[in-house]
């Protein structure tokens, strides 16, 4: 069973990193793009485990482990 976790800014903090990312791209010319906000990926494979089980263990890992909850949110899948 693998759980993809994709972690992102909260809506409202700074993003730096991503407006240099869209600063560069709008430079070579991709004028559409107005916002670009970066953020982490984590993919987990888990042993077998019930899927209500898989869920608590992703969230508070992901919780726990792999975001700053004051500035930072998650959202997961498992497949």
């Amino acid at each position: 069973m693998k759980a993809k976790i994709f972690v992102s800014f909260k809506e409202g903090v700074l993003d730096p990193q991503g407006k240099t990312i869209k600063n560069t791209i709008v430079s070579l010319g991709y004028r559409v793009v107005e916002e670009v906000r970066q953020g982490k990926y984590f993919e987990l494979t888990l042993n077998d485990l019930p899927r209500e089980k898989a869920e608590e263990l992703v969230k508070e890992i992901a919780r726990k482990i792999l975001t700053n909850p004051i500035i930072e949110e998650f959202r997961y899948q498992i497949e």
